[in-house]
């Protein structure tokens, strides 16, 4: 039987940030730069992404598959190119949504969130 490990726990709204089940990890609700331009949010939420994974000795290249929110889904070419600089070529499946975020920063705050499955090989 495998071990669930719980890691980056959010208390006040109630998630948490990555768990490890078996081969696989499961990450979501990534953000950075809330306010910031679409490239600093985008990279500041791959940013987060690294951190978490580095909790369980992951990169990015674990990374096999991402659901990419967006606020305007016209920014997915910034998306890309970020994507093209940090993967390395080793790029995940994914898709990408536009949304209404209920975000404290209404309009002007958040952007871009991206949630993922690593696998730990």
């Amino acid at each position: 039987m495998c071990e669930v490990i719980r890691l980056d726990i959010n208390e006040d709204y109630a998630y948490t940030g990555i768990i490890k089940a078996g081969d696989f990890c499961f990450l979501n609700f990534c953000v950075g730069n809330v306010g910031g331009t679409i490239e600093q949010q985008i990279n500041g939420a791959f940013d987060e992404m690294e951190k978490r994974l580095a909790m369980l000795g992951l990169t990015l290249e674990n990374v096999i598959h991402m659901d990419c929110l967006f606020r305007d889904v016209w920014n997915i070419p910034v998306m890309e190119k970020i994507i093209k600089e940090r993967f390395h070529g080793k790029y995940p499946v994914r898709k990408s949504i536009q949304t209404e975020f209920a975000h404290s920063g209404g309009p002007d705050g958040l952007q871009f969130q991206v949630d993922a499955v690593a696998y730990n090989v």
